[in-house]
């Protein structure tokens, strides 16, 4: 997954923004050209990322302060580690301290997430997806996490590929009319249908898409749709996927598991700097 340091610019600049308003009216209690040395530790076990979103935060505040990174992304840590050292304006440091860990924060409790759903099928041939259930302003960057902690990604939004979602099929009048549409105004663009039972299944193989999502099937019906699929297209498994069923759904033979708890089940990374 790459993002564009122009996206990057942007999710920093609007978070400076709303932070910082017409300035930071407690930063001014410290002399100006007083200069600090700080490092930032983790008090958990976690897969670091947005290293690149931290660093964005202060280019933007000072370009002179300093950071030397401990760990790259997608490296993983353990509970007390130090992560990185920055040395600099003091008020610039304070001023940045608390969107940068926030970008440093969401985004490595999302690829951490994404590391222990891939530890889980790490002995199959399986993928794990991540979803459009992401953070408002923040799809790409929670998408680089997902691929940071050993996931992979799905489209990227509604303009990549198509989707044939059962309120799709409802609205175009059936599966067979849907993937007739959409080859139709984006022959290029993989076509994936969402199904709800064999019988759907069926259909949607019978319209030779790339990929065929099974929604909500249990282990029986997942393991009967890689028997009735027989290896013709590739088949997703999605719905009430957990750490706990991730194991046993990739078990059944489908390609790929989707699940939106990669991005939206997260927990902020606890995060510190510390001056000295």
């Amino acid at each position: 997954m790459h993002v564009p340091h122009s996206y990057i610019e942007e999710s920093v600049h609007i978070a400076l923004t709303e932070d910082i308003g017409n300035g930071d009216v407690t930063a001014k209690l410290i002399p100006e050209d007083d200069f600090s040395l700080a490092t930032v530790i983790s008090r958990e076990d976690a897969t670091i990322c947005g290293i690149d979103w931290f660093e964005e935060v202060f280019a933007q505040l000072d370009s002179q302060i300093f950071i030397e990174w401990d760990v790259d992304d997608g490296d993983t840590v353990k509970a007390g580690q130090q992560i990185c050292s920055l040395s600099g304006s003091t008020r610039a440091l304070l001023t940045g301290e608390r969107s940068a860990l926030n970008f440093l924060q969401t985004l490595s409790s999302t690829a951490t997430k994404a590391a222990e759903y891939a530890a889980a099928i790490k002995d199959t041939n399986v993928k794990v997806l991540d979803t459009r259930k992401t953070i408002p302003g923040l799809r790409l960057a929670q998408k680089y996490a997902v691929s940071c902690g050993g996931g992979h990604n799905h489209r990227v939004g509604l303009f990549d590929a198509i989707l044939i979602k059962e309120n799709h099929i409802l609205a175009a009048g059936g599966i067979p009319e849907a993937v007739e549409a959409a080859r139709f105004h984006n022959p290029d663009l993989m076509i994936e249908v969402e199904v709800e039972n064999l019988d759907e299944l069926q259909l949607a193989l019978n319209e030779n898409v790339d990929r065929i999502m099974l929604d909500n099937f249990d282990l029986d019906s997942l393991t009967q749709a890689v028997k009735i699929n027989n290896h013709k297209t590739e088949l997703e498994a999605s719905g009430n996927v957990t750490l706990k069923t991730i194991s046993a759904i990739a078990r059944t033979g489908v390609d790929y598991i989707s699940t939106g708890a990669l991005t939206k089940d997260i927990k902020a990374l606890d995060l510190s700097m510390r001056f000295s």
